[in-house]
């Protein structure tokens, strides 16, 4: 399996591979910092498309995403799909997700101390970070990213390629419209419409965000 990325995030990501006992055959990818050719003197890390479609061909076609930022998330995932990679979720172990109606779609990472309740719709290529908790009768859409400690409670809605960060709260009965930032320790007491800036407690929409074609 490649993980894109081979700083920060990636290295959770492959902790949960160990948690999962999934290590083997295991490759970095990132083309945007100079690092060296290993990560922990074992993983090599991949810099071009040549490297991965070779490691492709020998190991496997599978791909997880280690870095955040939405739009990132759905970049590189869409450029990976175009090399021949399927996209996998890494799930932790030591995750509690319920047992009723839920639906994970493929290639979120779900880390560990999170708690999905029932269900729960979880979209493509989202992040749900360490300590997160997300209520009933939730939808979660693809590339959504929720920072570590996030609290999203039951029948809410948050749109594709938004972030939501460290400790915010979300109440419930709440829509949050795609491609929206909600800042560290927010308090989500009211919708929010797409393309926007929210931050406070409550929460209040800062500026308008450029619109994205992404999804």
């Amino acid at each position: 399996m490649i993980i894109i990325g081979a700083k920060g995030f990636a290295k959770e990501v492959l902790e949960v591979l160990h948690q999962l006992k999934q290590i083997e055959s295991i490759a970095f990818y990132d083309d945007v910092n100079e690092i060296g050719e290993t990560l922990y003197d074992c993983f090599p890390i991949l810099k071009n498309e040549e490297q991965v479609k070779a490691f492709f061909e020998r190991y496997g076609t599978q791909f997880t995403i280690g870095i955040g930022n939405p739009k990132y998330r759905y970049l590189m995932c869409k450029k990976f799909e175009e090399w021949g990679g399927n996209l996998v979720s890494t799930i932790s172990p030591f995750s509690h997700i319920g047992h009723f109606g839920n639906l994970i779609e493929t290639g979120s990472n779900v880390m560990t101390g999170t708690v999905i309740t029932n269900d729960v719709s979880i979209g493509k290529g989202c992040l749900i970070n360490l300590n997160c908790t997300i209520g009933h009768d939730t939808v979660v859409e693809g590339f959504v990213e929720l920072c570590p400690g996030v609290h999203i409670s039951g029948n809410c809605k948050i749109g594709a390629l938004s972030f939501i960060g460290t400790n915010a709260t979300v109440l419930p009965n709440i829509t949050i419209g795609k491609n929206v930032i909600i800042g560290a320790g927010a308090l989500v007491t009211k919708d929010l419409p797409d393309n926007v800036l929210a931050m406070g407690s409550p929460a209040k929409v800062i500026r308008e965000l450029p619109e994205t074609d992404f999804l």
